[in-house]
């Protein structure tokens, strides 16, 4: 299967103060910062300098579960996101190999998405994301 690590989420209690830390401490460039109303929702994106295809999501602990997920751990959670261009065809590979998936597929309005765990306990998304997804220009 062909595939590629788009990004990774890390789940902050302040944006602004993670993006201070990203963009102006190490260097990184904001790639996009858009807020959602309808799902009260704000998407921060960061690319390490001159990287090709490899971003940064910074997410917001904003549900209860998730902030409790959070602790006392000073980065944050990590999510680990795996990019596909054909998500049934690796799906179902990964079936067949005896991929665990915790969570069976789902459409959404950024793309396709299912979440297995590696051997390590991990979780991570399998996705596949819309054509005009702004992500998909940092991959080429």
């Amino acid at each position: 299967m062909e595939q590629h690590l788009l990004h990774v989420a890390l789940v902050v209690r302040d944006y602004d103060e993670a993006i201070d830390f990203y963009v102006n401490t190490l260097g990184f460039e904001l790639i996009e910062d858009t807020y959602q109303p309808e799902q009260d929702k704000r998407w921060v994106v960061v690319a390490p300098p001159n990287s090709r295809g490899a971003t940064l999501l910074l997410a917001k602990a904003s549900k209860p579960v998730q902030a409790a997920c959070i602790g006392d751990q000073a980065g944050g959670r990590v999510f680990l996101f795996l990019y596909t261009d054909d998500f049934w065809r690796d799906y179902a590979a990964m079936r067949e190999a005896g991929v665990n998936f915790v969570r069976e597929p789902q459409d959404q309005p950024y793309g396709t998405v299912a979440v297995f765990e590696d051997l390590y306990g991990n979780r991570w998304d399998l996705l596949q994301l819309t054509q005009d997804h702004p992500h998909l220009s940092r991959l080429s």
